[in-house]
């Protein structure tokens, strides 16, 4: 972003977020597995701010997907979609199936046929993976709102060093188009490190992996945020939340260990965490 000439006030905007993010995961990262009992009540919370992002958002050229704070464009479904798709990949009830089915309908609300599109290939994905009734309602539900936000026009022309940047980069130096292309794919690191090294929770690693890719490939084609590469303290949030549901190492050791267990293995560390940070 620099080399292209960015303003100093994007980068302190993408270094602000990330600030904020790894706060996140330093204060937030040892949270016990026993917090995903409120996880439905949280998905449900966060469906309700998206709907209400819909309804009473800053509206630009007949979508409204943003909120203003303190001077800075925030983008909820960027911060909230991932962590609650990925939450629900591990806790699938009834509350949190109405979460998601909430967040359907805000994105075609708004519309934004990219995170709509997130929805749906997240929940297919997930539903391919867990055949169970309430995760196949909803991938039912998120094609049905993904098709109606194609069928919605989307007239938002591209923003510089926010949209078209896999592309865009390219014009600034080969090595820069490279580097930013290299940056993407490194979001999709966790989701395999995941399925390596933890078979238990396939299916929380390949949703992480399902929402992120879809993030990328809506910046690849159309005017959509390019997250994380490009300009924008939304998508940054977002990855570290979403990184925060993955299942912590010791969680996933519970299900095999036995009860007794030295303090040291019981500590809730994550090395899918690290890898994502760096």
């Amino acid at each position: 972003m620099l080399i292209a000439g960015a303003p100093v006030r994007y980068l302190a905007v993408n270094a602000s977020a990330l600030v904020i993010g790894l706060a996140m995961l330093a204060l937030l990262g040892r949270a016990e597995a026993a917090a995903r009992q409120g996880t439905g009540g949280a998905i449900s919370a966060m469906a309700g701010a998206l709907l209400a992002t819909a309804l009473l958002g800053d509206e630009v050229e007949g979508a409204a997907r943003w909120v203003h704070l303190a001077g800075v464009s925030l983008q909820p479904s960027l911060i909230l979609l991932p962590v609650m798709l990925v939450g629900f990949s591990r806790s699938r009830n009834a509350l949190a199936t109405a979460g998601i089915v909430a967040s359907v309908l805000a994105m075609a609300l708004q519309p934004d046929r990219a995170m709509a599109g997130m929805l749906a290939l997240a929940l297919i994905v997930l539903a391919i993976m867990r055949r169970e009734r309430q995760v196949i309602a909803a991938a039912a539900v998120s094609a049905a709102g993904f098709a109606i936000t194609l069928a919605r026009p989307d007239t938002l022309s591209a923003v510089p060093f926010v949209d078209e940047v896999l592309y865009s980069s390219f014009d600034v130096h080969a090595a820069a188009g490279i580097a930013v292309l290299g940056g993407a794919a490194l979001l999709l690191v966790p989701a395999l490190a995941g399925w390596n090294r933890d078979p238990a929770n396939r299916a929380t690693y390949v949703t992480f992996g399902a929402v992120w890719f879809a993030a990328v490939m809506a910046a690849a084609l159309g005017n959509y945020p390019t997250p994380i590469v490009g300009y924008g303290g939304s998508a940054i949030i977002g990855y570290a939340l979403s990184l925060l549901a993955l299942p912590k190492r010791a969680e996933a050791r519970a299900a095999a260990a036995s009860a007794t267990r030295s303090e040291a293995e019981a500590t809730p560390t994550d090395r899918h965490l690290l890898v994502g940070t760096a």
